[in-house]
């Protein structure tokens, strides 16, 4: 959601028009959940094994950069209103038979061994149509040891949310 902002830093330093960055983002939501797949990029880039970690660690702490530019008067609310239209927007476009509409957002998912986990998918006319598993393949070695990382504090994060709508649903 957020992380499209933080965009704009490949997008500068390498010269770029910011519309033409897809930086395909893993995992979850939180931090360490958050997996951008630099490796992945579209486009003619590279990137040291230091920009790998300023830009991971910068698009994984954007929701905090957020709040801490309100002072603590708030979230990254409109971002992800802005995100939310743009789902909108390419859920409607499927709708009306546009085959080739491809989102990323937290699904549920056969990708990892996870139940839920953030990943690209094709959108067809009645939702989801598949889930692209491809943007795991052929991480490098820093992507791997991250994605193991974020697999275990994500299937905690997984877990409570569970119990927390069973909970709901029986006190309903």
């Amino acid at each position: 959601m957020w992380h499209e902002y933080q965009f704009q830093l490949v997008a500068e330093k390498n010269n770029l028009k910011l519309i033409d960055i897809d930086i395909p983002v893993v995992g979850g939501h939180t931090r360490i959940t958050i997996l951008p797949l630099l490796s992945k990029t579209k486009l003619p880039v590279t990137f040291s094994d230091q920009e790998v970690n300023d830009l991971t660690a910068r698009i994984q702490n954007g929701g905090t950069e957020v709040v801490e530019v309100k002072a603590g008067a708030g979230f990254a609310t409109l971002s992800m209103a802005y995100a939310d239209a743009r789902f909108l927007e390419s859920f409607l476009r499927a709708r009306d038979g546009d085959s080739d509409v491809f989102k990323r957002s937290f699904v549920q998912s056969e990708v990892t061994e996870l139940q839920f986990f953030a990943s690209r998918f094709k959108l067809w006319k009645q939702g989801v149509e598949a889930i692209i598993s491809s943007d795991l393949e052929g991480l490098t070695k820093y992507e791997v040891k991250a994605l193991e990382a974020l697999k275990v504090e994500l299937k905690e994060s997984i877990e409570k949310g569970v119990a927390f709508v069973q909970k709901e649903k029986v006190t309903a």
